[in-house]
């Protein structure tokens, strides 16, 4: 897992500060190693595995005979139905279970996490964030988040009303992907730095510096 080291910390804000120099605007860097626990995904490996071992039972019932024969070594009679459905269920059940203990090592849950899911979760994250610590917290309306959700190697920009009324998402493509480059090559801190600059320039182009600019937000970055 990707760490922000204290020089990170003093490089981003920095960064922010001399991007900031430039504008009206505000910049929010926000890190996190976790957008989402994503409990719900190893569940859903686990039903499937589940069901997957009661169709198999379904669709070749020789097979379950088989197997709780080699079980007791052959010397029981035939086995009943009752016997056959708590072998099945009993099987279910620890396939069930064995699935979702292996799934609490987190590398792997997230190598089974869809990536639409892992977008829109980072998404979803990203926006109650910049609700709950920049929307309209600016006199101008002119805050804009850098979230980086390291562990799925995903970033969002999100911006306020100003900045959305002259901007598209497609604005930002440049600063996402020099951030996500310096991500994936392990350097996240660098990586947010690059974005940042980006950024600068953009609110520098709309929303110049005015005389009575002040710093309404801390230039920091947020660890989550």
């Amino acid at each position: 897992m990707l760490r922000l080291s204290e020089e990170d910390h003093s490089k981003v804000s920095a960064a922010i500060a001399a991007a900031e120099a430039k504008s009206d605007g505000e910049i929010i860097a926000a890190a996190t190693p976790l957008s989402d626990s994503y409990h719900d995904v190893a569940l859903h490996w686990a039903v499937l595995v589940l069901i997957a071992v009661l169709a198999w039972a379904a669709a070749c019932p020789s097979c379950v005979n088989w197997w709780l024969d080699l079980i007791f070594g052959g010397w029981r009679p035939e086995s009943t139905l009752r016997e056959v459905l708590t072998f099945v269920m009993i099987l279910a059940v620890l396939k069930f279970t064995v699935v979702l203990l292996i799934l609490k090592y987190m590398p792997l849950r997230l190598a089974l996490t869809p990536g639409a899911t892992k977008t829109r979760r980072v998404r979803r994250r990203a926006i109650a964030i910049f609700k709950a610590g920049a929307e309209r917290r600016t006199v101008g309306r002119t805050g804009v988040l850098i979230y980086l959700s390291m562990g799925e190697h995903r970033a969002e920009i999100v911006a306020d009303e100003a900045i959305t009324k002259v901007t598209t998402p497609e604005t930002w493509g440049e600063a996402m992907a020099a951030l996500l480059v310096e991500v994936k090559a392990g350097r996240p801190g660098d990586g947010i730095v690059a974005a940042v600059k980006i950024v600068g320039d953009v609110l520098a182009e709309h929303f110049p510096r005015s005389a009575t600019d002040t710093n309404e937000i801390p230039d920091k970055l947020i660890e989550l």
